[in-house]
């Protein structure tokens, strides 16, 4: 019998148990080493149980803003009054008893598929002990809630840590009024009037989901709109129905603390101002989980930031040790996460592999609307890094978008000059993650508009208005119009 490679992974999140997965199928004795239960924050705590809850918001949303405007009777709505009461409500501590539920099942199929593989998985949290020995080999030490530790050798280790939610020192969450975003699922109640500090792609989408679901919520922006690291159309969109919605939007204010008074919350901004509400939501950004896993006695590099320094096959500056998802602030997505574990496995158990493409990530905000996102960036052809041009088409032109009384969004797609190919696109629509898929097959195959143009949609679909978007950019390229 052979030599069998040893892999061990600490970690059990979308790059720790994707890449044991890989590990494993390609003949690797794997062993992952996990402490929450696998699927990682990114099942148990973010991305399965948020977009779990804003799928009850999305109900919401959809009957309030059309069911009027569709027809639709409610038999206790007032419209004689001018303010009519809210005729559908929501049980919160059921929609998060079905929140937890489903993430934990979640993670009960992940770990059943890993095991399934012959792959191990260890309780406990891992740290490297070392440098690398002489025969290339590794040494983790695990340790176990009970304080005992066992120690694994491996011929290569994956760190795929994940982070937890930045703190600001004068704004300590307590799990009851003042909450980060892993805590909000232990609430019975709906919060009355929610502060949301931080407007990035967190905060937006539970100040959103909450508002939905009937909270009055207040949205602290340090930046001068919500989400500045979008696109600033859709950026703008999304603004503009928070506002419409009665969101408090609260831009170029900056947090300074947050303090418990009684049953309430109070929110000091850095000029003074005070603001109040029954709840706050810190969504101020993450921090990485490198922190005492004797990395930088291994030899691995740390950005200041403390993110782990790797290239585009995962590596890491230490010979056999790689790192995945949120722990390298590459890009915090899950999909993303997930690649990097699995390139990783490719790349040291020497199958064929292609390095880590940021240009063909797509990504969405899960607001409502969605926004979706791909390739190059709105940014990117206003700064000159890329010689792009390109079109914008609100939906409100499109068909099936009037029949489902949908009136915000747009498609955008960018394209080469010349040869028409379709370097990136921006959609802003219910369901936007949907949407852009086939923009996304377009950038990751350096597909035309002309192709995009030429292929057959649905009539009425929402997916024509990207035809439509292709054909204006085929029509403008064949005219010499710049």
């Amino acid at each position: 019998m052979g030599y069998v490679t040893r892999i061990v992974i600490i970690g059990g999140g979308p790059g720790g148990y994707e890449a044991a997965l890989v590990a494993a199928q390609l003949g690797a004795e794997v062993t992952v080493v996990d402490c929450d239960g696998l699927g990682g924050a990114s099942v148990l705590t973010d991305c399965v149980p948020s977009k779990t809850l804003i799928a009850t918001a999305e109900v919401m949303t959809t009957f309030d803003s059309s069911y009027e405007e569709l027809g639709i009777i409610v038999a206790d709505d007032t419209p004689h009054i001018d303010t009519p009461a809210r005729v559908v409500g929501v049980d919160l501590g059921k929609v998060n008893r079905r929140v937890k539920r489903l993430a934990l099942a979640q993670s009960h199929d992940i770990t059943a598929s890993v095991t399934r593989t012959g792959a191990r998985v260890v309780r406990g949290r891992g740290r490297l002990e070392g440098q690398q020995a002489l025969d290339g080999s590794r040494k983790v030490v695990v340790r176990a809630a009970d304080g005992s530790e066992e120690t694994l050798v491996a011929d290569a280790v994956l760190i795929a840590t994940g982070g937890h939610p930045r703190e600001l020192p004068d704004a300590q969450p307590d799990g009851e009024r003042i909450l980060n975003w892993t805590q909000v699922y232990d609430l019975d109640e709906l919060p009355e009037e929610l502060i949301v500090v931080g407007s990035g792609v967190t905060g937006a989408e539970f100040a959103g989901a909450y508002q939905a679901l009937g909270s009055r919520v207040t949205l602290v922006s340090s930046r001068d709109r919500v989400l500045p690291g979008e696109d600033p159309d859709a950026a703008a969109v999304l603004e503009d129905v928070f506002r419409r919605r009665g969101m408090n939007v609260m831009a170029r204010s900056r947090a300074q603390s947050a303090k418990r008074v009684g049953d309430r919350v109070e929110v000091t901004l850095s000029d003074g101002r005070v603001i109040s509400g029954t709840h706050c939501l810190m969504a101020v950004g993450a921090i990485p989980n490198s922190a005492g896993m004797g990395l930088e006695e291994a030899g691995v590099k740390l950005r200041e930031s403390g993110h782990i320094w790797t290239d585009k096959v995962s590596r890491t500056t230490s010979p056999g040790v790689y790192a995945a998802g949120d722990v390298t602030g590459v890009f915090a997505l899950a999909s993303v996460a997930a690649m990097q574990g699995r390139i990783a496995m490719y790349h040291f158990l020497g199958d064929a592999v292609a390095p880590l493409d940021l240009k063909t990530v797509s990504s969405n905000v899960f607001t409502d609307p969605e926004i979706a996102t791909v390739g190059c960036s709105q940014a990117d052809v206003d700064a000159g890094l890329i010689d792009a041009r390109g079109v914008k088409l609100p939906l409100l032109r499109n068909p099936r978008a009037k029949m489902q009384g949908i009136r915000d969004g747009f498609v955008k797609i960018f394209c080469r000059p010349g040869t028409g190919i379709v370097v990136g696109g921006v959609v802003v629509a219910p369901r936007a993650s949907e949407l852009i898929h086939p923009i996304s097959i377009a950038v990751d195959n350096n597909l035309t508009v002309e192709q995009i143009a030429n292929a057959f949609t649905v009539y009425p679909s929402l997916s024509g208005s990207i035809a439509e978007v292709a054909r204006q950019l085929h029509t403008r390229k064949t005219s010499g119009e710049a």
